[in-house]
């Protein structure tokens, strides 16, 4: 493994790990409706930093390949997508757009996970735990939003 290009690849994920880290849950957040089965605040920077590890280490092995073009692209991808979530939901406190940029980072991730799989499955599989994570993302907030429908903004 190339430690110069993981490096990269975790200072891009470190990055979206700063903007995530501006916007922390408040205490909008904690007075939202929310389902038993949400994570408990500890989990979420415990999670993301061994995604951001799992998926650093995933691109490194497929960046030294040929024909990688796609599934670096759609690297770059999920992780610019990945930086949408927490400011527009702990931010900007739009439940309905922070929906929105989980379908897209979802999309991203999958895409990720398969064209990486393309080329070396051992990356693919490093991203399955990633595509889960932002699975149950998804469905808390879509259950945030459901539940909650006075806290959508309507702007």
């Amino acid at each position: 493994m190339d430690w110069s290009i993981f490096i990269v690849f975790m200072a891009a994920s470190c990055t979206a790990a700063a903007t995530g880290s501006l916007f922390p849950p408040d205490g909008w957040y904690r007075a939202l409706n929310k389902p038993r089965w949400t994570p408990k605040d500890w989990m979420f920077p415990v999670a993301w930093v061994t995604l951001y590890i799992l998926s650093s280490v995933a691109a490194t092995l497929v960046a030294g390949r040929e024909g990688v073009g796609l599934a670096l692209a759609f690297w770059a991808f999920q992780i610019a997508a990945n930086t949408l979530w927490s400011p527009v939901f702990f931010g900007l406190k739009r439940i309905r757009a922070a929906m929105i940029s989980l379908v897209v980072l979802w999309i991203a991730v999958f895409g990720t996970l398969v064209s990486f799989w393309l080329v070396l499955p051992i990356a693919g599989w490093m991203m399955v735990p990633y595509l889960a994570w932002v699975s149950v993302a998804g469905a808390l907030n879509w259950s945030i939003l459901r539940r909650n429908p006075d806290a959508v903004a309507t702007v």
